[in-house]
């Protein structure tokens, strides 16, 4: 097996202290000039059934103890909380996925994205200047073109949820044609949903072909495969499914669509991290990772952070390798910024998202 780092430039420096870290391979569709970066976008590999099988066996109650080990043991606080939470922000998905969204609240929220934070609150953590802002906007097809033009020049990348997104029901080639017409209109990453059926049924093969003819028809869009793993039942399956996207190419694999029962929680996280460690091993190919669903309070970004910082290490706590998708975290994260600055807590409608 093979760990070696895979640079997508042999003579690239390695990343710097950008907080905005453009994506493996590419530069996105709104990013003024393109920058340097370190990483060679995965290019899938054969169905591989006995490595797949070698990943079967998954011990939930270890990774429960492993994850109460890890929130327990870490406490971050003053100065370091307020540097750890300004890096939730640069890795997250800033995500409106509503049946009442309009062109207008997706301006709003674009706007929030490129000033996430009060001008006093930037002033007192003395960041002026600094462009710490979240990775994305993540928003259905109709409104990516209103996205592109609203972030246009500021390096904001744009997210399009497709192929069916919640459910993934829908004929394949209307999948794809999804993905297609949002790529058309400027979207840089494309977020997936599969059909879970197929991980009941064991269908590997039949998963592993849909997720290939996604990434093809993502063309250079960076393709980010939602697993929901609140419909998966077993960890076992979890585990399973992420080896099938990772082999068919996904940039990133991500928990949930946000609408299922139960979300990203953090022993499916463990297990998630823990097969991207392991296609890392034997392709030397660095997978991105995405919690979403349910994650709306800083603390608990702080929970994930830290896992990501233990298990996989530094590297993937840049956003080009990790992302929360999230549509109130910002507000919270906001309010504890302020609470570090002045020890009172405000009202969330003083942090207006959209």
């Amino acid at each position: 097996m093979s760990s070696t780092f895979r640079e997508a430039d042999p003579g690239a420096d390695r990343l710097g202290p950008s907080k905005i870290t453009p994506l493996p391979a590419r530069t996105a569709a709104n990013a003024p000039a393109p920058q340097a970066h370190g990483i060679a976008r995965n290019p899938g590999m054969e169905l591989d059934l006995g490595f797949m099988e070698s990943m079967r066996s998954v011990n939930r109650s270890a990774l429960e103890r492993r994850v109460a080990s890890l929130t327990k043991r870490r406490s971050i606080k003053a100065d370091n909380q307020a540097a750890w939470l300004l890096r939730a922000v640069a890795c997250m998905d800033l995500t409106t996925l509503n049946s009442n969204d309009t062109d207008e609240r997706v301006r709003r929220l674009c706007a929030k994205a490129v000033n996430p934070f009060r001008r006093d609150i930037v002033e007192g953590l003395g960041i002026t200047g600094e462009k710490i802002r979240p990775a994305a906007v993540c928003v259905y097809h109709p409104f990516v073109a209103t996205a592109v033009d609203a972030l246009r020049g500021s390096g904001i990348h744009v997210a399009a949820v497709s192929t069916a997104f919640p459910h993934g029901l829908t004929p394949l080639s209307t999948r794809l044609q999804e993905i297609e017409a949002s790529v058309s209109d400027g979207a840089d990453e494309i977020d997936v949903v599969i059909p879970r059926g197929l991980v009941f049924a064991a269908k590997w093969q039949e998963l592993y072909s849909e997720i290939v003819s996604m990434r093809a028809a993502c063309g250079e869009a960076h393709l980010k495969v939602i697993l929901g793993t609140g419909d998966l039942a077993t960890l076992r399956n979890v585990m399973l499914a992420s080896m099938v996207a990772m082999m068919a190419g996904a940039d990133f694999i991500k928990t949930s669509t946000g609408k299922e029962s139960v979300n990203a929680t953090l022993p499916v996280g463990l297990a998630m991290v823990r097969a991207i460690r392991a296609y890392f091993e034997e392709t030397g190919y660095l997978i991105g990772f995405k919690p979403a669903g349910g994650i709306s309070t800083a603390k608990a970004s702080l929970d994930w952070l830290v896992l990501m910082k233990e298990e996989l290490g530094r590297r993937w706590l840049e956003p080009d390798l990790f992302r929360f998708g999230a549509s109130s975290l910002l507000t919270d994260i906001e309010r504890q910024l302020e609470h570090h600055l002045t020890g009172h807590y405000s009202a969330n409608h003083r942090h207006a998202m959209a």
